[in-house]
């Protein structure tokens, strides 16, 4: 068998390498989704990306005859590392054949970075931030993944569990099937809180959110995610990154916030119409016709499935029926756009006020996926 060597994608011609190979890997599998070719190239750009002002990422090629075999990302991520005291380096957008040298050539170049850098565990896959995509899919191969999720083969646990890893944490999503009409639960619930607590929900103007209040959203994010597994809270320059990324993609009907009495923001969520098929139509680029096809299912054929990409709850809010005004506004605007399913982004399965809130609408449990966990010999 011909050597494996795995190189640092530090030139032009490598990092074409690494966009280009889960498309050559995934060209036959409908289920695969690509990330946009330029999200891929700005998360290594330090001009483009500010989660690198606090965290070193490196991405690799595998080449075996001079043919890339497989490609991953290095990551240590320090401010994650001083909250959780620990001294993980992080492996991302991890692909590769059906080889076991290949997968083990990959890991230990991660493994040989980080320990360099005096790393002592090796977890994944994770991103440089908590909003980019993390888990590897262990079930569901058969369905469509989304625009913020990772799909892959079936073969790869088998392959990380050869590597010695274990189970750090799994996710999960929910998929419902949305009713004709809000549940009388959710429509008591929402009614009490509003008359009990004196919230209100409303929805925001792009003037709004540019002009100040997208930063207080993500304040409200750190506070509400903060015990969750890895996280660590986002600078306002990341916080400005994402709403210029995900702003032009969002209807706002669909971004409902709440407020309490005195107008402070209590709760956000933010949910979208999948366009999982115009990214696979697109190929990952935008152009010729790659800008065409999103806008088209964006603005004038919405795809039939809404992701609901987060639900996010102030801590002293938390368990007064917020997530019922939600879904009492969510509901009748996803009937008039003629979306029949929502389906939710990667839960922690052990955060059960998250899970427990969709009980009555007959959640679906779907796409377990994992981070896996593995301890660096010193």
């Amino acid at each position: 068998m011909n050597d494996i060597v795995v190189i640092p994608a530090d030139t032009r011609r490598i990092m074409n390498d690494f966009v280009k190979f889960p498309k050559q890997l995934y060209k036959d599998c409908h289920e695969y989704v690509p990330d946009l070719d330029i999200d891929v190239r700005n998360t290594y750009n330090p001009k483009k990306n500010p989660g690198l002002k606090f965290s070193d990422a490196q991405p690799f090629v595998a080449y075996r005859d001079g043919k890339p075999v497989g490609r991953v990302a290095a990551i240590i991520n320090h401010h994650a590392n001083e909250t959780w005291k620990n001294k993980n380096v992080r492996f991302s957008q991890i692909d590769f054949i059906d080889d076991k040298e290949v997968s083990k050539a990959l890991i230990n170049k991660v493994i040989e970075w980080g320990k360099s850098r005096g790393m002592d565990n090796v977890q994944g896959p994770l991103g440089i931030t908590d909003y980019d995509k993390e888990g590897m899919l262990l079930e569901d191969y058969d369905a469509m993944a989304a625009m913020t999720e990772y799909y892959n083969y079936p073969y790869y646990p088998e392959h990380m569990e050869a590597l010695g890893f274990e189970k750090a944490v799994d996710w999960v999503q929910i998929r419902v099937k949305v009713p004709d009409e809000v549940p009388a639960r959710y429509a008591r619930v929402a009614k009490l809180s509003k008359e009990m607590f004196g919230l209100r929900l409303r929805t925001l103007t792009k003037k709004e959110i540019l002009g100040g209040y997208g930063v207080e959203i993500f304040k409200l994010l750190n506070a509400a995610y903060a015990p969750l597994f890895g996280f660590t809270p986002m600078s306002e320059q990341q916080a400005m990154e994402y709403i210029r990324m995900y702003l032009p993609l969002l209807n706002l009907d669909m971004v409902p916030i709440v407020e309490n009495s005195k107008g402070e923001l209590v709760a956000i969520t933010v949910t979208m119409t999948s366009i999982s098929h115009a990214l696979r139509r697109s190929h990952g680029r935008l152009l010729p016709l790659g800008w065409y096809y999103l806008l088209r299912s964006l603005r004038w054929h919405p795809e039939h499935t809404a992701g609901m990409l987060l639900i996010a709850v102030r801590p002293d809010y938390q368990g007064l029926g917020v997530n019922a005004l939600f879904f009492d506004h969510l509901i009748p605007v996803y009937n008039r756009m003629g979306i029949t399913y929502a389906e939710t982004g990667p839960q922690l399965e052990n955060n059960v006020k998250e899970i427990s809130q969709w009980k009555p609408l007959n959640p679906q449990f779907i796409k377990r996926r994992r981070c896996w966990t593995k301890k660096i010999d010193i």
